[in-house]
């Protein structure tokens, strides 16, 4: 928390379009306060933790500079030829891939969901949140900031950017997933019982 606090505030001094930056924020406004509060109810593994703090880092960094205008994100851009700054996609991606493993340990420990459920169900969930995030950002988009859309949404001109985006994180859940599958079972969390 503190190493990500550090890493925000930094990146919080001069974003490259301050309007963009607090709309991108939003989210992490929401999940930390979130995460602080639940924490002596349900405490996330310390894989789990550094994954999620992996994934805001990295949120953090596209919020600074607007996702579409990532100086790494143009470098990918030259490097592979695209027609478009990648970083976007890459979060997106990002997102499935990091974001999977907890929502897999809160649905392992909190529901006792076991079998092959425990893999299906965390990508399910992805990819619920995705899709329920691309509807919100275009919502936030035109009722709090109309002439930011574009900044914010990060299309780029992609007619196709939000089904791009979820199918993104539903490759990086996916992957993640069969990773844990391959892992050996010491390292997959254990069902706690369920609360008398």
């Amino acid at each position: 928390m503190l190493a990500y606090s550090v890493f925000w505030i930094w990146l919080a001094i001069d974003p490259l379009n301050r309007r963009d930056w607090l709309l991108e924020n939003l989210l992490v406004l929401t999940l930390l306060p979130l995460l602080l509060l639940t924490y002596r109810r349900f405490e996330f593994s310390l894989a789990s933790y550094c994954l999620i703090g992996l994934f805001l880092m990295l949120h953090a960094f596209g919020a600074h500079y607007t996702y579409a205008e990532v100086p790494l994100g143009y470098w990918f851009q030259d490097l592979w030829g695209l027609s478009r700054n990648p970083f976007d996609r890459m979060a997106h991606f990002a997102y499935g891939a990091l974001l999977v493993y907890p929502i897999r340990e809160l649905l392992v420990r909190q529901t006792g969901v076991g079998g092959w459920w425990a893999y299906a169900l965390p990508v399910c969930v992805v990819l619920a949140q995705s899709g329920f995030f691309e509807v919100l950002e275009a919502i936030v988009a035109m009722i709090v900031s109309p002439e930011l859309g574009n900044i914010y949404l990060g299309t780029q001109g992609d007619v196709w950017d939000a089904q791009h985006d979820m199918a993104a994180a539903l490759g990086g859940s996916v992957l993640t997933m069969c990773i844990v599958f391959a892992l050996p079972v010491a390292l997959k969390p254990k069902a706690h019982p369920l609360p008398q």
